[in-house]
């Protein structure tokens, strides 16, 4: 048996993976990650003093630690400042998958090992296997509408082998089942939804608070000028509304797609596989990341450029300096520079990167 750090956010998930994680007779301790308090008021509902209580409720609940470890400096250096300086550069980061790497596994992960914990436990939907090499990979979650394994993608090999998910290998009614039985007063708290440990904070007003408006023009392919816009952070790639450029007529949309950072002008046109920048088939990815076995030579596997869309078939190509060229097979609609593609071999995640140019 192992002694396992369990994040508990407060939520059904974190608290069922530690319920099991008692029941398989391990030694648990529950760790709430004191990363954002939303101390400077943007808009919105932080909800990090419920969540805590919460967390400290399922603790009670199954007789095990808890604890409180604050990690707000640690959280603005390493997902804070990178989601807004992203933004500022006219990409579109996505910050949930680095707070898995930089965060969850990260500092959190290092604190428990400098605490003499062996694994740090989490509740999401991805599932762990130990390979007969020693080496750990990781799964699909059992449940394919709530699969997580996506936001995992950036780990190193020394991250999965300490990592546990226990909610994984279970569909989530099973999970709202397990919290029953246990009697977790999380068993009918509602799902979180928004950025990663900010809550319900819009990321207009999250990144209006550190990005001036900077209007400029919104023009079509062809340099046509349709409208103003408030600035280039506060748009994505593919964005169909919310962009002020009413559309002609029934089904016709003018949708992003492209940005010229230099120029400062939101490019938009038909949401139509022809339109200019909308659809992509090459781009190359940086920062790449994998947890068994390197892209050391040309091979296919599948990439999901984002967390709902599905994994496409793709040829990758090594380079020199450590990024992989990537060919969809079949075009995809809006790749979009700072965003994540994850790859995989049928079910098991091989690693992931980001988007750094598309074209």
């Amino acid at each position: 048996m192992a002694k396992v750090l369990v994040g508990l956010s407060g939520g059904v998930d974190s608290s069922v993976a530690a319920a099991l994680l008692v029941e398989q007779g391990h030694e648990v301790t529950g760790g709430y990650m004191k990363n954002w308090i939303n101390a400077e008021g943007i808009p919105g509902d932080c909800p990090w003093e419920q969540d805590i209580e919460d967390a400290r409720a399922v603790a009670k609940t199954l007789g095990i630690e808890f604890r409180v470890i604050d990690l707000i400096d640690a959280y603005r250096d390493r997902i804070v400042d990178y989601l807004v300086e992203g933004y500022r550069n006219g990409i579109t980061p996505n910050p949930d998958v680095w707070c898995n790497r930089e965060m969850k596994f990260g500092v959190f992960l290092d604190y428990a090992l400098s605490q003499g914990f062996e694994s740090v436990a989490t509740g999401h939907y991805a599932r762990r296997r130990s390979l007969g090499d020693g080496t750990a990979a990781i799964l699909r979650g059992a449940d394919p509408n709530k699969d997580q394994s996506y936001f995992l993608s950036l780990m190193t090999q020394a991250q999965a082998a300490r990592a546990l998910f226990p909610a994984g290998e279970m569909l989530k009614p099973q999970v709202r089942e397990v919290a029953e039985r246990f009697n977790l007063p999380t068993a009918s708290k509602k799902d979180s939804q928004g950025i990663c440990f900010l809550g319900q904070v819009k990321m207009s007003d999250f990144l209006g608070h550190y990005i001036p408006e900077s209007p400029g023009e919104i023009v079509d392919p062809t340099g046509k000028v349709m409208g103003t816009h408030r600035g280039l952070h506060l748009y994505t790639l593919g964005q169909r509304k919310g962009h002020g450029v009413a559309s002609p007529r029934e089904g016709m949309a003018y949708v992003v797609v492209g940005k010229d950072v230099a120029a400062n002008r939101l490019i938009v046109g038909w949401d139509t596989p022809e339109s200019e920048g909308l659809y992509a088939s090459r781009c190359v990815v940086g920062n790449v990341s994998t947890i068994n076995e390197p892209f050391d030579r040309k091979m296919r596997c599948e990439a999901q450029p984002r967390y709902r869309a599905k994994a496409e078939p793709v040829e990758v190509t090594p380079r020199e300096d450590g990024k992989v060229d990537v060919v969809f097979l079949k075009p995809q609609r809006a790749l979009s520079p700072g965003q994540i593609c994850a790859f995989y071999d049928g079910g098991r995640l091989m690693g992931g990167g980001v988007f750094e140019w598309v074209g």
